[in-house]
């Protein structure tokens, strides 16, 4: 498989007063879609409200900051808006075909950021998902004829005319201060708003860091993007131990924050992928290649997805490695080693988590 992996940034969709949206491309990152996913990620300014639409595929929010976001959204066959309040580290499903819009609800300076992970083996364009909008210049509602705007909504023409024109905006516009938006539905934020940040981790290794991981055991709502998330934070020069996804999932990587160097390694034991890793890059991990990550001297935080509701991720390096599974003369044999070195190689990996701490 010679494909180009190499982490990417994302580039400039749209960039006007309420805000900024930044996409990965496909023809810019094909092994998106070779792999079938996709990422983006949306800057609201404060009053900034993305107008309502629906995508052609199911994903993922991660707030990345801010502490003022709004989403409402409407899911498929339902006809009840859910009103929902994000802050900084909480994960927001958004399952395929669902309506939503999007709001920075705080009029000081602070921003809110999002960035979407998803699957998109349903999308117009794969590894790319093609939004949807309800209103705006490239509303569904401005496409139609006068003539048949009006029938449908029982209009005159001068009447359908203003409803489907009047929005001018592209996206994302700013709200006019005073504009009051729908409250949030506490309730409802409890089930469907998962605050990673706040969960208890997994994996907590001192100087090494901390690995937590959502699934829709977990967190119910998720099931419906069929979608699990991980997070992971390294403290510095620590490492995460190579990995794959034995189910054959696609596992997609935003670094959040911090830097690092990732490893990968592909069909026939090659090295496809040796390179530093920054801050708002993504990084594609086919399926069965295996990962994995040292950060650099301010550590690095990473979330990512895995594209099901059921990961089964096998570690190489850890307690839990399929290497301790096998017996010893399997292991000598097979390594062509000594009793003396295969017994050490298997007493260390008892010893370690998936997250390493540095040695000095």
């Amino acid at each position: 498989m010679d494909v180009d992996l190499s982490p990417k940034l994302a580039q400039k969709l749209f960039d006007g007063e309420g805000g900024s949206y930044y996409r990965w491309s496909s023809s810019e990152f094909p092994l998106l879609g070779e792999q079938k996913v996709g990422a983006g990620r949306l800057v609201l300014r404060p009053r900034g409200f993305a107008l309502p639409h629906y995508a052609d595929s199911a994903k993922i929010g991660y707030v990345l900051q801010g502490s003022d976001g709004i989403v409402g959204m409407v899911l498929p066959n339902s006809s009840k808006e859910v009103v929902l309040k994000l802050k900084k580290g909480e994960v927001i499903p958004v399952p395929l075909g669902a309506l939503s819009w999007w709001y920075n609800n705080g009029d000081h300076s602070e921003e809110v950021v999002i960035v979407f992970l998803g699957e998109t083996s349903k999308s117009h364009i794969p590894g790319e998902f093609t939004y949807f909008f309800l209103s705006g210049g490239q509303g569904i509602l401005g496409g139609f004829s006068t003539e048949f705007t009006s029938r449908a909504y029982k209009m005159n023409e001068e009447e359908a005319y203003k409803l489907a024109k009047s929005q001018t905006g592209i996206l994302l516009i700013k709200l006019e201060p005073g504009i009051s938006m729908p409250r949030p539905n506490k309730e409802s934020v409890e089930k469907m708003v998962y605050n990673i940040d706040a969960a208890l981790a997994e994996v907590d290794v001192k100087r090494g860091g901390l690995f937590k991981t959502v699934t829709a055991a977990r967190f119910p709502f998720l099931g419906e993007a069929g979608l699990s998330v991980n997070y992971v934070k390294l403290e510095a020069n620590a490492m995460y131990t190579p990995s794959y996804a034995a189910d054959g999932s696609v596992q997609l990587f935003y670094v959040a924050k911090g830097s690092g160097c990732v490893q990968v390694v592909g069909i026939g034991g090659k090295l496809v992928l040796d390179t530093k890793i920054e801050a708002a890059q993504l990084l594609v991990v086919p399926r069965f290649f295996v990962v994995a990550q040292i950060a650099g001297s301010e550590g690095m935080e990473l979330v990512s997805i895995l594209t099901t509701k059921s990961p089964v991720v096998e570690d190489l390096a850890s307690k839990k490695s399929v290497w301790n599974a096998l017996s010893p003369i399997v292991s000598q044999v097979a390594l062509s080693v000594t009793p003396k070195l295969e017994e050490l190689f298997k007493s260390n990996m008892q010893k370690t988590d998936i997250l390493v701490p540095p040695t000095n």
